[in-house]
């Protein structure tokens, strides 16, 4: 099967075209560095030519939220028209449990509004949803932080590993589309504040994290399950303890 990843080259996108090359599959890492862009539309008939799905994980270059719309929009767009005309049978796209419950949030306004886009495109598809991914926890602290302090929302959380997140992908973009969305999250759950403590703990960093009810997500407001899944859920293999050490094993 011939499956294009948008984004393939990106932190999901280049782990999910090695977990599908490596069970057969003809796999293009579309992305502008490789000639592919679904802004413009150079390279993307060619690049659709003859597959059968279509695996977008892009992201915007910016969390401006006219930057986000902007781009979830065209390049929507141009997916849609392109996949129509190669055919394309499975459209997945990667998103964010909790896009439409921190309204305040420019962001998840965005990814909305490409859900939106995507149901309505005519093309088969499945929207996975998933929660913040382990590798981001440096960013989140970092974006969080107060002096010595890193102060977060008193929000349950539930991050899930790259790992895990590709995978699912790759299951799921072969399996027959769903026409709705699936969420998806890792094994591990609990107060915000001390999943980022843990991680600061295991890191070294002498920060300490606190949960405080003046506490915002990257300036959206948040209620106590807006950041995980509150319905079914795929959950993903690798808890903290074994991404933390994981990750010490390969630095």
């Amino acid at each position: 099967m011939k499956i294009v990843v948008i984004g393939g080259t990106g932190l999901i996108g280049s782990k999910l075209v090695a977990i599908l090359s490596a069970s057969g599959h003809e796999v293009v890492a579309a992305s502008p560095s490789k000639g592919v862009n679904s802004i413009t539309g150079e390279g993307l008939a060619e690049a659709l030519a003859g597959a059968a799905a279509v695996v977008d994980v892009s992201n915007a270059p910016s969390f401006d939220e006219k930057v986000v719309s902007d781009f979830f929009r065209t390049s929507g767009g141009n997916l849609a028209a392109a996949e129509a005309k190669a055919g394309v049978r499975h459209h997945v796209a990667l998103s964010i449990v909790g896009t439409d419950s921190v309204a305040d949030l420019g962001y998840f306004r965005a990814k909305v509004e490409q859900e939106r886009l995507i149901a309505r495109s005519g093309i088969p598809y499945t929207i996975v949803r998933a929660t913040q991914f382990l590798e981001f926890l440096a960013g989140i602290a970092d974006g969080h932080a107060d002096g010595d302090t890193v102060r977060l929302a008193p929000v349950q959380f539930q991050p899930i590993a790259a790992d895990d997140v590709a995978a699912i992908l790759a299951e799921t973009v072969l399996a027959q589309p769903l026409n709705g969305r699936i969420d998806i999250a890792g094994p591990d759950c609990g107060p915000f504040a001390d999943i980022i403590g843990r991680y600061l703990k295991s890191v070294g960093d002498r920060r300490n994290a606190v949960g405080d009810p003046a506490a915002r997500y990257f300036g959206g407001s948040v209620t106590e399950f807006s950041l995980v899944p509150t319905g079914p859920a795929r959950l993903g293999r690798i808890g903290l303890t074994g991404w933390l050490e994981r990750s010490k094993a390969d630095a």
